[in-house]
């Protein structure tokens, strides 16, 4: 595993993060080992691995989309705070 120089000024400045020299010294340390940890990933023989989008295979599950009577304009109204002319009334938002 080669050494990574991490400039992590420049990470916490993409993310918009304030770091104190012992924080900066402390992160700089973790993103290494992290960094170490994906090199060991590397190693790894993945030839005979099919590549896939996710690791388990995944279902939709929906409801076949089929012709049911809706709810009437009556009921729905029901229980309107405001309603007229089978509209429900909200208030005025756009000036």
């Amino acid at each position: 595993m080669a050494a990574v120089e991490i400039d992590v000024k420049y990470v916490a400045h993409l993310a918009r993060v304030t770091l104190t020299s012992e924080e900066s010294q402390r992160l700089g340390a973790q993103l290494g080992n992290i960094l170490g940890f994906i090199e060991k990933l590397n190693e790894v023989d993945v030839s005979q691995v099919e590549p896939t989008a996710h690791a388990v295979p995944l279902v939709n599950v929906t409801r076949p989309d089929e012709i049911r009577p809706s709810l009437p304009q009556g009921d729905a109204l029901r229980n309107a705070p405001a309603k007229a002319n089978g509209l429900f009334m909200v208030p005025k938002i756009v000036e």
